[in-house]
């Protein structure tokens, strides 16, 4: 019995320990060093990562920022799978380079955002470096499309609170993602799969990748179209899940990201 009793209390010490690293995390989280954002803070502008809604919509979200072998057969299947919505964050330089890709994209009714200039870590710049990013590829992506990008995508998706309001301040609202493909990791098709089709939830934002790193979404997204679909899932645009979070008159905040930090302190990682 007393053997019984110290393994028991064991456990229950353990899962306290991680409920109290949580507790600490997502305190800490609110009260970052000013060089980091509260990313879930009212008062500041934030990234968006899902939306909270019961409506069975989600996000499919492409970034290019290189290459030109597996942009065209995405569309190309996109296409032939009758998806009418999806998000494109493009990077400048390799819209200049392609902008025949770019139309495709625009002519398919997809939707386009920008995914930066140079492909760095923007939080490792300075102010005015980080404008002059976002000011080069704003207007290079106005010039090509015709119309002005709303929505971005960081390099990496890496920021901080200066990103973030320096973009807010150019009219954009940054979007990150809640389910992440991990198509640029190539582990194979049946992975990537496996993991978008698991993890997917109403109002989610699936990140994945046109840029030739990623060499098996092309082969993955038949089956995530059509496993997401027998599920009951609409492919809508970022924006129409913003629009779909606006009409119902609540704020995106970032659950997402603050319950995945929450559950690897816990010790329960994805």
């Amino acid at each position: 019995m007393n053997n019984f009793f110290y393994v028991f209390s064991g456990k229950k010490i353990k899962r306290y320990f991680f409920i109290v690293a949580a507790a600490l995390l997502a305190a800490g989280v609110v009260y970052m060093e000013s060089d980091h954002i509260t990313v879930f803070s009212e008062s500041s502008p934030s990234a968006v990562y899902s939306v909270s809604t019961e409506k069975k919509v989600i996000a499919l979200t492409f970034d290019i920022s290189w290459g030109d072998k597996r942009a065209e057969p995405i569309l190309k299947l996109l296409k032939d799978k009758g998806v009418q919505k999806a998000t494109f964050f493009l990077s400048s330089p390799w819209s200049q380079t392609h902008p025949e890709i770019v139309k495709d994209i625009q002519t398919q009714g997809f939707e386009i955002g920008s995914h930066g200039h140079k492909y760095e870590n923007y939080s490792q710049l300075s102010e005015e470096e980080i404008a002059n990013q976002l000011k080069s590829a704003h207007t290079i992506l106005t010039n090509l499309t015709g119309e002005t990008p709303k929505l971005l995508r960081l390099p990496n998706g890496d920021f901080d609170k200066r990103v973030l309001r320096i973009a807010d301040g150019m009219g954009y609202k940054v979007i990150q993602w809640d389910t992440d493909s991990q198509d640029y990791m190539n582990k194979g098709a049946e992975a990537i799969v496996n993991r978008v089709v698991s993890k997917a939830h109403p109002g989610d934002i699936v990140l994945l990748h046109a840029s030739d790193i990623a060499k098996y979404t092309e082969e993955a997204l038949p089956a995530i179209i059509d496993e997401l679909r027998a599920k009951g899932y609409e492919f809508v645009t970022v924006s129409d899940l913003l629009d779909q979070a606006n009409t119902k008159g609540t704020e995106v905040n970032d659950e997402a990201w603050i319950r995945r930090e929450f559950e690897t302190a816990a010790g329960f990682g994805l």
